[in-house]
């Protein structure tokens, strides 16, 4: 077989027993939050029974991307969820969750709670496991810290766990909360996981890099710093001199670490 052959069905999965998601259905729905018109993108895998139990990965996108990032991009991070997708047969879905300046504010988190609620009629769901890069790392932990009964699992690649202590992108995150740290504490101070590490009790993996400047790593260090000390099922992996990426080996390990901790298991498929 040719190498650009085997290549691609490597990356189809078709090549290691893996099969391809199914074509992406965009969803439209109504927000509780505001009435506004909302979005979020799911792929189902090939061949899945409805009524079967899945599994759902849920991936958010970074500042200044929406719901495609995670469905289209072949950077690193966006190949490495859908192929965890694709590998364990799970249902992957992306929100826009206020695209494209989320940072995960009240709107974005009433979005996320309305969207699990859903998938879960719609679904018969086993398990449901959040992830996202960069403000979508750092939302997937601010999330769960919100709302740990409604989340199973969390990878955050190169995101922040201090809102309190982050400064950059201010004028986009006082937008998301309704104001700035001066005006509303308490609003960054609930969503900056670090400062309520107490709620995290599911397996979570993060990614930091340390020359990151963009979302400087230390935030996330000191939590899972924090959560080991309490017995919590964390895995770090923190690359001295890596920046704002997170290479495609070292997803995959994140995403298979909280999968395996999860005990997935695979719906059947139609032949």
């Amino acid at each position: 077989m040719p190498s650009f052959v085997l290549q691609l069905l490597i990356t189809l999965g078709l090549a290691t027993g893996q099969t391809a998601p199914t074509t992406p259905h965009d969803n439209v729905f109504t927000a509780d939050f505001d009435a506004s018109p909302q979005r979020y993108v799911a792929l189902e895998p090939e061949g899945f029974q409805p009524s079967a139990p899945v599994s759902i990965l849920i991936a958010l996108h970074g500042h200044g991307s929406d719901r495609w990032q995670f469905i289209r991009d072949p950077r690193d991070e966006c190949k490495a969820a859908r192929d965890c997708s694709v590998k364990h047969r799970m249902v992957f879905v992306s929100p826009d969750y206020r695209a494209k300046t989320s940072w995960m504010g009240p709107a974005a988190e009433a979005d996320m709670v309305q969207i699990l609620r859903d998938l879960r009629k719609k679904y018969s769901v086993q398990k449901i496991i959040l992830s996202g890069g960069s403000m979508g790392g750092t939302g997937a932990l601010t999330f769960a810290a919100l709302h740990p009964e409604l989340i199973d699992g969390v990878i955050s690649l190169n995101g922040t766990a201090n809102l309190v202590d982050y400064d950059q992108f201010q004028e986009a995150i006082a937008t998301s909360f309704g104001g700035t740290k001066s005006v509303k504490p308490e609003e960054y101070r609930k969503r900056s996981a670090e400062l309520n590490a107490s709620q995290l009790t599911m397996p979570i993996a993060c990614t930091t890099g340390g020359l990151d400047k963009l979302v400087p790593p230390e935030s996330v260090v000191r939590l899972v710093a924090q959560l080991q000390k309490q017995n919590r099922p964390t895995h770090l992996i923190h690359r001295p001199q890596g920046g704002h990426d997170t290479t495609y080996a070292d997803a995959t390990e994140a995403f298979e670490w909280v999968v395996s901790r999860l005990a997935i298991r695979k719906p059947p498929s139609v032949k």
